[in-house]
Formats: structure tokens, sequence, C-alpha cells
């Protein structure tokens, strides 16, 4: 993905189908789940992005986390402005912050 286009709607449209899993469950360093990201309306575009990251760069990283932040586009600096109205952007933030990585575990649709 080179030239990002502002919206999300946009950025979702370039980022590979999401038909084929369930959910991608995110696991801390101790391989605890932190959080579970369901295929299902209203997290539809977060598990679009979180599978995108973690195909990309293998895990939730810093890094990952930032092109996460310009994906999420104009939602992030809502999410910036309401902290814990958008907990899946807030989590991108907490990674960078915290020098943090998760490693998303895909759940795949039967």
């Amino acid at each position: 993905m080179s030239e990002l286009v502002a919206s999300f709607a946009a950025n979702l449209k370039k980022l590979p189908g999401i038909s084929h899993l369930a959910a991608i469950n995110l696991l801390d360093a101790e391989e605890q789940v932190v959080v579970v990201i369901e295929n299902k309306p209203g997290s539809q575009g977060s598990l679009s992005v979180y599978n995108h990251l973690a195909q990309t760069y293998g895990a939730i990283t810093p890094d990952a986390a930032k092109k996460g932040l310009e994906l999420f586009a104009e939602h992030t600096e809502d999410a910036r402005a309401n902290p814990g109205k958008h907990p899946n952007i807030d989590r991108l933030f907490g990674l960078i912050n915290e020098k943090k990585t998760l490693r998303a575990k895909h759940v795949f649709a039967v």
C-alpha cells in the first residue's frame, strides 16, 4: 500500500478480506489472551486493520500500531479526543507508548 486515502472506509477497501476469519485473539508476552476482535458488525473494520497489521508485521508491534493509527484515519483523532470510545485504537496508542507487542492468533471461520 503506497498512498493511503484519508478516510477509514477507503483504507478498508485496500486491505485483505476477512471472510475466512471468525476472530483474532491478541496475546501478550505470557501468551494470555488480552482481547478477542470478532468478525461481527461493529468490529469488522478493526478486525481488517489488525489482520493486515499481523500479516504485514508478524505481530502487533509498536511500528505496526503506528501504521494502524494511519489506517484508522479520522477515527484516530476521535479516539485521541475521546479515550475509551475506540478501544481497538486506544490499544494501539498503548502499544506505542509502552513499547509492547501483541501476538495475533487467527481464529478461522468454519
